[in-house]
């Protein structure tokens, strides 16, 4: 059986644990689809074609310990603005989607253009100033200075790039059920989605 559920929403309000957590608790595989998108900014810092990082890209570079810096996630952002780009990768991400058991996928665009047609939709957001905290420590305890107001810019840059840009650009899907996690714990968000998911399963 193939059950998808497409998990979007900003840079660091929670969607990537949620998604983690929901593919673990119902079992099936997880996608964390920016991590797509990093590995082809890290490459283009070092000097690569956009396209040709996207067209050669493999598993193993998903695996770099560098993908979380946030020199890292601004090209990710850059990249994710080409069309030819998106393109690419888009096979990828359906391929992986549609493997038995069932996968969870997590990005900007799931909901609305990798999977339009997903079982499950989520849409995890929350105030910039909040996702920037997080961000930010999360940054820290990786190892990389930086400043909050670094952070926040940065956060805030993302957020008009990704939702401005005219190829796919970051919306809720129309039938996507919105979780805001600015006050909510982890646990507490996470069981949120997860009672989501099981009421589409039994419906």
């Amino acid at each position: 059986m193939s059950f998808t559920i497409a998990i979007d929403g900003p840079a660091a309000a929670g969607k990537g644990t949620i998604s983690k957590a929901v593919a673990a608790h119902f079992v099936m595989a997880h996608l964390d689809t920016g991590l797509l998108y990093r590995a082809v900014g890290a490459q283009v810092i070092a000097g690569s074609d956009p396209l040709k990082a996207a067209q050669c890209l493999q598993t193993k570079d998903l695996q770099r310990p560098d993908l979380r810096s946030a020199e890292v996630a601004q090209a990710a952002s850059q990249v994710a603005v080409n069309a030819d780009v998106r393109a690419e990768l888009l096979e990828f991400q359906r391929r992986f989607a549609r493997r038995d058991g069932g996968a969870v996928l997590d990005g900007r665009d799931i909901g609305t253009v990798i999977l339009p047609n997903a079982e499950v939709k989520l849409f995890v957001t929350a105030d910039a100033a909040v996702r920037a905290q997080r961000r930010h420590k999360e940054l820290l305890e990786g190892g990389f200075e930086t400043s909050f107001e670094q952070v926040l810019s940065d956060v805030l840059a993302r957020d008009t790039r990704d939702e401005g840009r005219a190829t796919a650009p970051m919306v809720a899907a129309a039938d996507a059920v919105v979780i805001d996690t600015s006050d909510m714990s982890t646990e507490v968000a996470i069981k949120a989605a997860i009672s989501i998911v099981e009421k589409r399963i039994l419906s």
